[in-house]
């Protein structure tokens, strides 16, 4: 049975056609068949810079920043072909999947892709439904699956989630990604019967193709100056812009150098964290000088620094630490006045959770805020304002 309710909230398109500003699962899944048939490119998001190349069956903008488009990748059959076979590999072979994540990101889109493959139509989560109305309305003679992000797997684990985590131990495996995901949620998930796969990977490399910290099948993980590089089949050939290309061919072989820092031991690559200073955030990339920037403007602040810090619940919680000026509000209200603005001009994903207020900001240089000193104090310290 085909799914007619409708996506709401992506811009994509067949060739450059553009679709409604709602479109359903199943107008999703005949264009991407089709395309990966060799018919007309699925566009997602903007129409890329450059000419869509001709082996092109997917072209869909990474996530760039909340408050940026991201950088356009092309995608073709074999590419998206290579990411659905090796997960299925790891996993019990092709399966019905659960679609819990947006069709417009990469993740989602793969649930679509993995879906095609094996001949299955996924069920989506509805907005009103919860994960254990849509696990019920899956097949029970083929393997079953879902791709969740961490957020969506905490929420399980609490009380209010007791269903959900029943149905979700039901299922063959849970693909859990996006962003960094606590090891505590992970291992409390396992010990109720759900089959945790902790995945890494983004939109150059056609989604996850690092399970649990294994790479997958074809796959190769380098690092280079504490940055990890991938090769393998499923990664792209470069980006549809005249931006930067940071993919390398060596020895006949594809390699991309991401922006996150990370170490090997034993076969396994544990992700430190970025190399720049995006936030990730419930799997949504933040940028701290675009929330700065309007904290900057915000009544009662003199100084600012945005950092991230470890959080159960969204991986990584927006933090700002605050200079504030003489006449401030309380923090409780100017931790409110914040996150309003923020969520206004940049978007929810980036409004802080947390507000440490101090009298000075460390310094590195001329005017430079020690981003990694602020980081650190506000690991352990102690707020003076939050929101769950």
């Amino acid at each position: 049975m085909v799914d007619r309710r409708p996506v709401a909230g992506i811009l994509v398109g067949a060739g450059h056609r553009p679709y409604p500003a709602r479109v359903t699962v199943d107008r999703l899944l005949a264009d991407l068949d089709a395309a990966l048939r060799g018919g007309p490119p699925m566009i997602v998001g903007e129409p890329p810079e450059r000419e869509v190349p001709m082996d092109a069956a997917l072209v869909i903008r990474t996530s760039g920043s909340v408050s940026g488009r991201g950088r356009p990748v092309p995608l073709t059959t074999a590419e998206v072909t290579a990411s659905v076979r090796a997960t299925e590999a790891r996993l019990a072979g092709p399966g019905q999947w659960l679609l819990a994540l947006p069709a417009g990101h990469i993740a989602g889109l793969q649930v679509l892709g993995r879906s095609i493959l094996a001949g299955t139509t996924p069920v989506q989560l509805g907005s009103e439904e919860t994960i254990a109305d849509a696990v019920a309305r899956l097949r029970t003679d083929v393997p079953r699956y879902a791709s969740i992000v961490p957020t969506q797997l905490i929420r399980a684990l609490s009380p209010a989630g007791r269903s959900d985590l029943e149905a979700l131990a039901a299922l063959d495996a849970v693909l859990v990604g996006g962003s960094a995901v606590d090891p505590g949620a992970v291992a409390m998930a396992r010990e109720r019967g759900v089959h945790v796969v902790t995945t890494y990977g983004m939109t150059e490399t056609a989604g996850g193709c690092v399970y649990d910290g294994v790479p997958l099948d074809g796959v190769e993980v380098g690092l280079e100056g504490g940055a990890v590089q991938l090769s393998g089949p499923m990664i792209t050939s470069g980006y549809l812009d005249d931006g930067p290309q940071p993919f390398t061919l060596t020895a006949g072989r594809r390699w991309f150098r991401t922006s996150d820092l990370g170490r090997c031991s034993d076969g396994r690559l544990e992700v430190l964290g970025r190399v720049d200073d995006v936030l990730i955030s419930g799997g949504v990339n933040v940028h701290p000088a675009a929330v700065e920037r309007v904290i900057g403007e915000v009544d009662g602040v003199a100084g600012v620094c945005v950092v991230g810090r470890a959080s159960r619940e969204w991986g990584t919680e927006v933090v700002a630490v605050v200079v504030p000026a003489a006449d401030a509000r309380t923090p409780a209200g100017l931790l409110d006045t914040i996150r309003a603005r923020v969520k206004s001009a940049v978007g929810a994903a980036a409004a802080p959770r947390v507000l440490f207020l101090r009298e000075s900001l460390p310094l590195r240089g001329p005017g430079k805020v020690d981003r990694l000193a602020v980081a650190a104090w506000a690991a352990d310290a102690r707020p003076d304002a939050s929101r769950g």
